[in-house]
């Protein structure tokens, strides 16, 4: 099977100048490289950039997939954004892990399978996936959830992939919502391999969202006039997407429901595997 290997970068929040790409383009003569994204396909030889370094630099977000199984999603984040502390409660050896990078935060998903029927068009999967790093952003944890997920899904494929020990592993906190997936959190799903089945069974205690986030309108109401004032002028000054990753995070934050118990990966992979072998015969 001949090698083939594919890159993506895409910088979001503040587009790459003339210096940078500069940089970026010594790095690979043929990609295809503009201000805000990078792509390229190596079916011989390999990528001379460090992906990591080029996401501390200049990239929000990162895909890459190879034909020997590996996939990674690659997100950075301003560390006022998403708490470091809360992203670590979500990390699993180095399928996910969050990182300090300065002022930001590096969060890495990875998902390695055996190759089976390899697919080599991923050209849409980065702009399908990426709206993740808004939602994780403006509080919603759904995204970490499912990277976890994921992860310890990766045991039913693979049996060494863990050790025994980590039957008793607890899960993180479970965030509501994840019944209802958005289509980028589906997106990610699908590109980490995360067995439906496995979904299924991590969204029984998954509250719904709207129990979660209650009465925006109530909320927004008791701001007081002075900070109302202050964030509409941030909008007309063309800090709107900020405003909206701010005040969904506290509202997020503001509200309450009950926390369910959390079960061990033991537990969920158990019940996913009986789900699957009590599930009606389907008509064709």
């Amino acid at each position: 099977m001949s090698e083939y290997q594919y890159y993506e970068f895409l910088a979001i929040d503040r587009p790459l100048d003339e210096d940078a790409r500069a940089v970026v383009r010594s790095l690979s003569t043929r990609a295809a490289i503009t201000a805000t994204s990078f792509v390229n396909e190596y079916h011989w030889g390999d990528f001379k950039g460090d992906p990591e370094w080029l996401m501390e630099r200049y990239y929000d977000a990162h895909l890459y997939a190879a034909n020997w199984g590996t996939r990674r999603v690659m997100f950075r984040l301003p560390s006022d954004r998403l708490d470091p502390d809360v992203a670590e409660d979500y990390c699993v050896g180095y399928q996910v892990t969050a990182r300090a990078a300065g002022d930001f935060l590096v969060l890495a998903f990875t998902s390695e399978d055996e190759p089976d029927e390899f697919d080599d068009d991923h050209t849409a999967s980065l702009s399908a996936i990426a709206g993740v790093r808004t939602e994780l952003a403006a509080g919603d944890l759904r995204p970490l959830y499912l990277a976890w997920l994921a992860a310890y899904g990766t045991w039913e494929r693979d049996e060494d992939a863990f050790d025994r020990e980590s039957d008793d592993d607890l899960e993180p906190p479970v965030p509501p919502g994840l019944r209802t997936l958005t289509a980028a959190q589906r997106a990610l799903a699908d590109f980490l391999r995360l067995d439906d089945d496995l979904l299924e069974t991590a969204a029984e205690t998954s509250p719904p969202l709207e129990v979660v986030t209650g009465d925006v309108t109530a909320w927004v109401a008791q701001l007081p006039a002075t900070e109302k004032t202050h964030l509409l002028t941030r909008v007309l000054n063309g800090d709107a997407a900020r405003v909206r990753w701010e005040l969904l995070h506290r509202f997020r934050g503001h509200s309450t429901a009950a926390i369910p118990p959390r079960r061990t990966a033991g537990d969920l992979l158990d019940t996913a595997a009986r789900r699957r072998t009590t599930r009606p015969p389907q008509d064709f």
